[in-house]
């Protein structure tokens, strides 16, 4: 037997070893994979970051493509899928004891790890094993999976070891080597102008297919806007262009056929939403999945809505007196969305709990600083941003002491974040000015300092290719349905 015959007779067994090793893992189903991952859910899961917003944004937008990277994995006939860099924020479900030294002082940790396997078993274990999360349960998992193989009931199952050839061999055969494809893998990531490169002709064509839609976007929130004098028109969640277009059609609609529903909107700012509501800034929320009865129905209580808004603000202007003039504040993005009615129950509850304790601060001490509350039973604690979140059924007492002995770091914290978004902004303009982009914006998980680093980078290369697009910063790359450009903050030069 020639040496050609002999390596193309090794390949085929090994193939058919290799074969065989795959079916077996890929034996896992998806409700398996659901179970075995339910740690690693638990531990990353975005419900549990509701006080820390990039944090919740980097899990979501990571489970999602983990979530694809699965899907893709258990398509019949899928072959090699590529590889992919994920990074999580993993909430500590251990005893004090046992933290490890790479948790934060908000009780999670960040991993970055890349998936570069192709059968679901093997990712499921790649996954719980970056996490550091136990894999105690996945032995029976593993034997369930390949129980559901009657032919190969009784049966042991055949040993299987990958051969590993010599360097010269792949040089000899011109097969490629998979330890060097693995380790380029790891290595490579694409470069902006890489990416933009190969996907500058897509993002064009989408683009260009969604003007008209953008024109009439344009359109409908300027006419609704003059018509009943809205101060604004917003949307809640990253919908694309067609889908916004067809909310305010239908708001139109409603416009036409019931003018005089929407006369308490005047002034309002509207927030298209998941659910209907006035929220505890103020905004009128228009559930997306509600119908125009339960649109009219909202618009007929705005009035109550309103008195219910100024008791609120009676009630954070008392609180204030309370404790030094520091500011109870509501920012949307640092938090998930809360009705005007369960803002004024917090306020409420706070302010009776004060009341009968009497504090000694002095009327002006904390002027300037800001604060949160949170339904919990948790410590109170500064914001890296300065601000203080606060539990409602804080100790009075402990309060005062807390707020006066953190007010210098919470005032510096307040400072920096002012600088930060100053430059922020400017650095914006420059680089929206500089490329030549239509909008440039960023998802709420980046932060000030990481937007800054990235317009600078974006100002000194200058890439032609960017030109006219409408940018979000983000941790991916992505075309979006109607062009626009997501880019990581870190994006490799």
């Amino acid at each position: 037997m020639s040496v050609n015959s002999l390596l193309r007779c090794t390949i085929r067994l090994e193939r058919a070893h290799v074969s065989t090793h795959l079916v077996q893992q890929r034996a896992l189903s998806g409700a398996d994979a659901v179970n075995a991952l339910r740690p690693f859910y638990f531990a990353v899961h975005p419900d549990f970051f509701g006080q820390y917003p990039r944090e919740r944004e980097v899990n979501e937008n990571s489970l999602k493509r983990l979530n694809g990277y699965l899907e893709n994995l258990q398509k019949p006939g899928s072959g090699s899928v590529q590889p992919m860099k994920l990074t999580f924020y993993v909430r500590d479900t251990k005893d004090g004891s046992d933290v490890p030294p790479d948790v934060l002082t908000s009780g999670f940790r960040s991993v970055s790890f890349t998936l570069h396997t192709n059968n679901v078993l093997s990712t499921v274990m790649n996954v719980l094993k970056s996490c550091s999360l136990p894999m105690e349960h996945m032995k029976g998992l593993k034997a369930s999976a390949e129980s559901k193989h009657p032919a190969e009931a009784g049966t042991s199952v055949p040993f299987y070891r990958p051969i590993k050839w010599d360097k010269s061999y792949y040089a000899f055969t011109g097969l490629r080597d998979p330890e060097q494809e693995l380790q380029q893998a790891k290595r490579v990531e694409p470069t902006l102008n890489l990416w933009l490169r190969n996907n500058e002709p897509e993002a064009t064509k989408r683009h260009s297919a969604s003007l008209p839609r953008r024109e009439e976007l344009h359109r409908l929130k300027k006419e609704l806007s003059h018509k009943f004098d809205l101060a604004d028109i917003r949307w809640q969640r990253s919908w694309g262009v067609a889908h916004r277009c067809c909310q305010l059609q239908s708001l139109s609609r409603l416009s036409q056929q019931n003018p005089e529903a929407l006369i308490n909107l005047q002034g309002h700012t509207v927030v298209f939403a998941d659910q209907s509501g006035m929220n505890a800034s103020g905004h009128v929320m228009l559930g997306t999945m509600d119908v125009h009865y339960q649109w009219t129905k909202l618009f007929e209580r705005l009035p109550s809505y309103r008195s219910l808004q100024q008791h609120t603000e009676w009630l954070k202007e008392r609180i204030s007196l309370l404790l030094g003039g520091t500011q109870v504040v509501h920012v949307e993005k640092l938090g998930p969305v809360q009705l005007i009615a369960e803002h004024y129950s917090t306020l409420n509850t706070f302010h009776k709990s004060l009341l009968p304790a009497r504090l000694r601060l002095h009327p002006r001490s904390l002027q300037g600083l800001t604060m949160m509350l949170e339904n919990d039973s948790s410590s109170p604690r500064l914001h890296e941003m300065g601000h203080f979140i606060i539990p409602t059924n804080c100790d009075p007492p402990k309060l005062q002491a807390f707020l006066q002995s953190h007010a210098p770091k919470a005032r510096q914290h307040t400072q920096r974040k002012n600088q930060l978004e100053a430059e922020e902004e400017a650095v914006m303009k420059l680089c929206l000015r500089s490329l030549s982009l239509r909008t440039l914006s960023k998802e709420p998980s980046v932060s000030s300092s990481q937007m800054i680093l990235c317009c600078k980078r974006l100002v000194e290369q200058r890439s032609p290719l960017m030109q006219g697009f409408h940018v979000c910063v983000s941790h991916f790359y992505s075309v979006m349905q109607d062009g626009d450009l997501c880019v990581p903050w870190d994006w490799k030069s």
